[in-house]
């Protein structure tokens, strides 16, 4: 049955892609010029240059007639808005920090999943802000930063990229890059930080693990998984605490997890993180569904605010 699902999604995942084709591309300037090394002293300056470009692109955008693409540069435009990396280009990336990053002794670093872009990418945010809040409401006196990393082309949904390896294992290195540029950031004293990814983002993240050693990651959330491409918590090869959550009604608990070599390519990323075989440390995420493990207020969001401070004694367990 398994093979029969993973089939049936090939095919259908043929027609989205297709027809996402012909979507005209967006014209964009490429990313600022950046200081040659982001040190504390220079994010002021790689946070201006970003804006910039970010505000150029929303006018091109707008001369283009794309008037959803042109609104979403302009918002990250916005004086309020820190952009650490920055390239409209395509379906777009940014990297936005929330929180005063150089202080920060607790960084929480958003990996995001399928169909998020520069045009989607206000949910993303909303997600990293709710986080944000929470983590000063918890803990006010404990300098915090909040990393929203849509470093990565992520795939479709409904194609055959979010059923492979492909996207992630492209994305892996640019991850391990982002961490290993926050231990800079955050020097000389590093902080703590950990990894919260969602959907695909797992896969993401469970390429990245054994190259992180050393660099400070702590934890790692796997939240709304299709499997990791791991066989277990111990397969991913790292010191961090691994951790899965997955809400009552998400949906990606439908989602065959195995894994199957189809048309000479693998697909599908094995166990279920939340499964006792799994390995990993389950705690509650409540009734929610596959979009609402950062949703304020929400049993989820609280246990993600608590790994990220260190309290891993108060999370709740599933």
């Amino acid at each position: 049955m398994g093979r029969t699902t993973l089939a049936a999604l090939l095919t259908a995942a043929v027609v989205l892609p297709l027809s996402a084709a012909t979507r005209p591309q967006i014209p964009a300037p490429p990313p600022a010029r950046l200081p040659a090394a982001l040190t504390a002293a220079t994010l002021a300056t790689a946070y201006r240059a970003n804006r910039e470009n970010a505000a150029e692109a929303a006018r091109m955008a707008a001369a283009h007639g794309d008037v959803s693409r042109a609104a979403a540069d302009r918002t990250l435009a916005s004086p309020a808005r820190h952009l650490l990396h920055f390239d409209a280009r395509g379906t777009g990336q940014a990297t936005e920090v929330l929180g005063d990053l150089a202080q920060a002794t607790r960084v929480a670093v958003l990996v995001p999943g399928s169909d998020t872009t520069l045009d989607t990418y206000a949910r993303f945010h909303a997600a990293a802000e709710a986080l944000y809040r929470r983590l000063t409401h918890d803990r006010p006196h404990t300098p915090t930063a909040v990393v929203a990393w849509l470093g990565y082309k992520t795939p479709a949904t409904i194609s055959t990229t979010v059923l492979t390896q492909g996207r992630a294992d492209q994305a892996a290195p640019h991850l391990r890059e982002l961490i290993r540029e926050l231990r800079t950031l955050t020097a000389p004293e590093p902080a703590a930080i950990s990894l919260l990814c969602h959907s695909y983002g797992t896969v993401v993240c469970a390429g990245t693990a054994p190259a992180l050693t050393g660099l400070g990651v702590t934890d790692i959330a796997l939240v709304g998984s299709p499997g990791t491409g791991a066989a277990s918590a111990a397969a991913l090869h790292t010191s961090a605490r691994v951790w899965a959550a997955r809400g009552a009604g998400d949906w990606i608990a439908e989602v065959p997890h195995i894994e199957a070599d189809l048309f000479g390519t693998t697909v599908g990323f094995g166990p279920d993180p939340v499964s006792p075989r799994f390995g990993a440390r389950v705690f509650a995420a409540g009734p929610g569904g596959h979009s609402d493990y950062f949703t304020p207020g929400s049993v989820s969001l609280a246990n993600l605010a608590r790994i990220v401070l260190g309290e891993t004694t108060e999370v709740s367990r599933a």
